[in-house]
């Protein structure tokens, strides 16, 4: 069995972390998982949409404690935890919107997981949290994920004290878009997916690189670049289908082009 399910339905690609018994925590077997899961979803053409999700009643627990013995030695360690690195940079160059469908815990890595989605859905049973302090580390590498989508008293409190918050609070905090009951959550999750991934393919991917490309410019460096982005974008087939369609009072045909 996998550590790391794929499936699709409707253009939406899940998935599932595949470990409950160990909370769905990370290791290099889901980190590898994850990545390859990415490629299949944004290789595949008739995928809109990506959730991820985590099977059983967690989400993902964070790091894999149990793991952290490094047979190979610390430097093997060392060079295992960039594949993370390179797993949320890979789904910040993603061609297509990421949904979390945060079913449980989401703590450590899996808080950043979360986190690191362009949108979240989450059960009201979720808990988030940095619990990394309690055990004399710091979460050094989910803290550039935390710190573009948090406030920094928010995120500085999570990491100092290593308190779980739960849906709730997450939902005023902004950590999540929506929260819904336990039996509701897959079709919430799917709703939105569904919805996000009826519009135009080309133009959800040029938004999408566009917001995280400029997220680290100075203000006129980035409307510089937007101003670019935008002539780009209304250049494309789309842009000229979605017009007529509004105009011609029907629904557009996207071709993503």
């Amino acid at each position: 069995m996998s550590d790391v399910e794929y499936s699709i339905a409707q253009g939406v690609a899940t998935l599932t972390i595949n470990r409950p018994e160990r909370r769905n925590a990370l290791n290099q077997s889901v980190i590898n998982g994850l990545r390859e899961g990415l490629k299949t979803a944004n290789d595949d053409a008739q995928v809109r949409v990506i959730v991820l999700t985590g099977a059983g009643k967690s989400f993902c627990a964070g790091g894999d404690v149990g793991s952290m013995g490094a047979n190979d030695g610390m430097l093997a360690m060392h060079w295992e935890r960039a594949g993370f690195a390179d797993l949320l940079l890979e789904m910040h160059r993603s061609a297509k919107p990421i949904i979390a469908q945060v079913n449980g815990l989401a703590l450590g890595g899996g808080f950043g997981l979360a986190l690191n989605c362009d949108l979240a859905v989450a059960s009201d049973s979720a808990f988030f949290g940095t619990p990394e302090i309690k055990i004399g580390v710091f979460p050094m590498m989910i803290m550039a994920v935390m710190v573009r989508n948090m406030s920094r008293k928010n995120a500085l409190e999570l990491m100092f004290t290593g308190d779980r918050i739960d849906a709730a609070r997450a939902l005023e905090m902004g950590i999540v878009n929506r929260v819904v009951s336990a039996e509701e959550l897959e079709n919430a999750a799917r709703e939105l997916a569904e919805k996000v991934g009826a519009y135009s393919p080309a133009i959800l991917r040029m938004g999408r690189q566009a917001f995280y490309s400029t997220q680290d410019m100075s203000f006129e460096q980035a409307l510089r670049s937007l101003h670019s982005e935008l002539s780009m974008t209304v250049m494309s087939e789309d842009t000229a289908e979605g017009v007529m369609a509004f105009i011609e009072k029907r629904e557009p045909k996207w071709t993503g082009r």
